[in-house]
Formats: structure tokens, sequence, C-alpha cells
């Protein structure tokens, strides 16, 4: 029963890993935690909540998507404004 517990700590600490805290995201996309927090209400970005206290993580595979999308909004703004 023991190693069982183990393998399922193991592969807990495993998933939590690929996940990023609200701090470090806001880092990444160089935002307020507050705005990101309202992103995540608003359905922008993809937020899972992990405890009683509705802590949220954002997984790196979602977050390196938004910035890709983020990026080429950002290309076709640039775009628009050239012509």
């Amino acid at each position: 029963m023991l190693i069982k517990e183990e393998i399922g700590k193991d592969m807990a600490n495993e998933r939590m890993d690929s996940m990023l805290t609200v701090r470090e995201v806001a880092r990444l996309l160089n935002v307020h935690p507050n705005t990101l927090r309202r992103w995540s209400n608003e359905g922008r970005i993809m937020a899972y909540r992990i405890n009683a206290r509705g802590d949220r993580r954002f997984k790196r595979e979602e977050i390196a998507h938004f910035l890709t999308e983020l990026s080429s909004q950002a290309d076709n703004w640039k775009r628009t404004e050239i012509r």
C-alpha cells in the first residue's frame, strides 16, 4: 500500500512541476498578477484550481500557446499599421 501512495505522490509532483503559478506566468507575460487572474476569470487563459483555497495553476504548454497567439496578433497589428 505504501508503494502505491509513493507512486501517486511522484506522479502528482510531476504534474505540478509542469504547472506554473500566477506569479510565474505574470512575470512571463509582463502583466500584474491581478490582470492574469482577470484573464482567467474571463476565459482568455485557462487556469486550474488546485486546492480548497482555489489557487490557480497554468499548464506550461498552454502558456506557450498563449504567447504564440499573442505574438501572431502583434504581428498582424504591425502589418495593419504599416499599410
